[in-house]
């Protein structure tokens, strides 16, 4: 586990606006503009006593996340730094047994698309049981883990959220190409665990946040051969854009899944 702070650093915002943010649309809303956001979020700075917890910082992502939320109190933890193995429970639950909260927010950004040499299926015919296994491992009984022990972790008494990495080919609804059957049906499994939560953590607290986020195509090393001609961006341009998610969701989207925009995306 690593402890990073950098109190001097105005890096990018989470908290501290003169405003509050807005409310992220419901359905069929088209989600802030990008001069809304660049004049609600601009002089914003991470503060000292905002309590973060990363987790898989040490992947394309995480580590621009981990850059972004620089100025907070950021604690992290990865499986090259710390040994966490998500798809253990004894890992997990060692890891957050260590750890004290309470923290306002717990991220996520563990997951994949190809474990062990293997990538996404294109067919029925590819389907691989151990792969499959392999998958919902990773991608959904990891983050049910990290809620089951990290969540507690999270503030009872003022906002705090829960954010994991999901993917929209995890969604059911906006499915129309098929395909990648493993990674799509786990990803899909783990939006309903991010629902169901959102419901037990609320009455706990009823400022609490559950969400799935997808952070669009973001161009990583391990990415680079799905890419294609998709539209993509680095990871820190990602992590810029989650930040400005995070910040703008209420206890009215918990349970909730949003891209990089702030668009609802359909179950």
């Amino acid at each position: 586990m690593a402890l990073r702070t950098n109190p001097s650093s105005p890096a990018h915002p989470f908290r501290g606006s003169a405003h509050p943010p807005a409310p992220l649309p419901r359905k069929g809303c088209a989600g802030l503009d990008g001069d809304t956001r660049r004049a609600r979020f601009a002089g914003m700075k991470m503060k000292p006593e905002l309590r973060i917890l990363l987790i898989g910082a040490s992947g394309g992502i995480g580590q621009a996340l981990a850059a972004a939320f620089d100025g907070a109190t950021l604690f992290t933890l990865s499986r090259s730094g710390d040994g966490l193995d998500v798809t253990d429970e004894a890992s997990v639950a060692g890891a957050a047994a260590r750890l004290e909260g309470p923290f306002d927010l717990i991220f996520d950004a563990t997951g994949g698309l190809e474990i062990g040499g293997r990538g996404p299926e294109k067919a029925l015919a590819e389907i691989d049981a151990g792969a499959m296994a392999a998958q919902f491992a990773l991608n959904a009984i990891g983050p049910a883990l990290m809620l089951k022990h990290f969540a507690p972790l999270l503030a009872r008494d003022k906002r705090a959220v829960f954010a994991t990495l999901s993917a929209r080919v995890g969604s059911i609804g906006d499915n129309r190409i098929g395909g990648w059957i493993s990674y799509r049906a786990a990803k899909a499994a783990q939006n309903q665990i991010v629902r169901t939560a959102a419901i037990e953590m609320r009455r706990r607290n009823k400022e609490s946040i559950v969400v799935a986020l997808h952070p669009g195509t973001v161009a990583t090393d391990l990415s680079a051969q799905y890419l294609g001609r998709h539209k993509s961006v680095t990871p820190g341009e990602a992590a810029s854009n989650l930040v400005r998610v995070l910040q703008g969701l209420t206890p009215a989207h918990s349970g909730g899944f949003y891209d990089y925009a702030a668009k609802e995306i359909p179950w």
